[in-house]
């Protein structure tokens, strides 16, 4: 058979030499490849020219289904590459018809649909779903350039504080012409540059119980990246109340950590893990204790990323437990988490129609990280 494939060779190559196009070179290899079945199925078993060939028809089926199957590969990475590749002439403000992805949308997610965790439909679920974002700060700006980019439809945040040179540092969806501005407006104006495609709600205020409900109420998704304790037991009263899951980040100095807190499905709340505010001292905010930069770029990314596979329903998320990452040392642990049946808000005593108040202070109570 090697004899066959040098006279290939030498079809392909001499024929490209003397000027011979592709398709004629293709069809002389095609008869090439016919006579060889040709002769192994119709000449007797043991003839020269038989055996010089291969000796049987099944070599040369092999070969075909080989070359069939790199074909095949081929025509599915070009198609791919094709996809992924941004559209230069297609407008980015082309609307798509209803239920459908524009051409510019599919190139632009088109990484995440060649994921077999979430394909199409996965990526749609991003599309359909509201997100409300508690902070537009260190967490929260990660956070929030991450859910835009991945194509979440509706993206709210809420936070009543304005960009300041100190923040800079770390909060890196804010610019430094941003500087007293509010940081929802600031951020709005980033994520609709990013994504034209998703809608950005910005409620410039501070999260309180007379509006925690009905803001809740019109979204599927709750990530809280705040920087009291106060807010943190509100959005978790007010999630528990709903039914709705909640990511939390925290983080100071060097460490980080995350959960996602959905008691009508299984774990603990937040406030099963935390059950009081630490008195204060335990736990400095950030301008105090001070935090490497690049954390709160982490641990928001981190959020975003649980927020993605919450969605979507990909992979596992940290339902049940809570990740922990030390950047100072390069070390991560995870640890499970378990409720509490006497928690006052989603124990079996809890009263939904009467929530408690914030808990109070206490040195006994092991504190939390604070956010950025």
């Amino acid at each position: 058979m090697l004899s066959i494939f040098i006279l290939a060779g030498l079809i392909w190559w001499l024929g490209r030499y003397l000027g011979f196009g592709r398709q004629l070179r293709l069809s002389l290899l095609a008869l090439l490849y016919l006579a060889m079945i040709a002769i192994q199925l119709t000449l007797p078993e043991g003839t020269p020219l038989r055996e010089n060939t291969g000796g049987s028809v099944a070599p040369w089926l092999m070969l075909a289904g080989a070359v069939a199957l790199i074909v095949a590969y081929r025509h599915l990475l070009r198609r791919l590459r094709q996809r992924a590749q941004p559209d230069e002439d297609a407008a980015t403000d082309a609307p798509a018809q209803p239920g459908r992805f524009s051409e510019t949308e599919l190139s632009r997610y088109a990484r995440h649909i060649v994921l077999r965790e979430l394909g199409g439909p996965g990526q749609k679920k991003l599309r359909q779903a509201k997100v409300l974002v508690i902070g537009a700060g260190g967490l929260g700006a990660p956070a929030l350039q991450y859910l835009a980019a991945a194509g979440v439809g509706t993206i709210g945040v809420i936070d009543d504080d304005v960009v300041e040179n100190a923040n800079l540092q770390r909060q890196v969806i804010h610019r430094d012409q941003d500087i007293g501005i509010p940081k929802v407006f600031s951020a709005q104006a980033a994520m609709e540059a990013q994504n034209p495609f998703i809608t950005v709600r910005p409620y410039h205020r501070r999260l309180t119980e007379d509006i925690a409900r009905d803001l809740f109420a019109d979204y599927d998704l709750i990530l809280d990246g705040c920087d009291n304790f106060e807010t943190r037991y509100l959005a978790n009263r007010t999630a528990v109340a709903l039914g709705k899951p909640l990511i939390s980040g925290a983080l100071s100095q060097w460490e980080g950590q995350i959960s996602l807190f959905q008691p009508g499905q299984s774990g603990p709340c937040y406030q099963c893990i935390f059950p009081e505010a630490p008195a204060p001292g335990l736990a400095p905010s950030c301008s105090e204790a001070g935090v490497v930069g690049p954390l709160p770029g982490v641990v928001g990314s981190m959020m975003a990323l649980e927020a993605i596979k919450a969605i979507s329903g990909a992979g596992q998320t940290l339902r049940g437990e809570m990740l922990i990452y030390d950047g100072l040392y390069a070390e991560s642990r995870k640890i499970s988490l378990s409720a509490r049946s006497d928690c006052p808000v989603c124990g079996t005593a809890a009263d939904t129609d009467t929530p408690p108040e914030v808990p109070p202070a206490s040195q006994s109570t092991p504190p939390s990280t604070a956010s950025a």
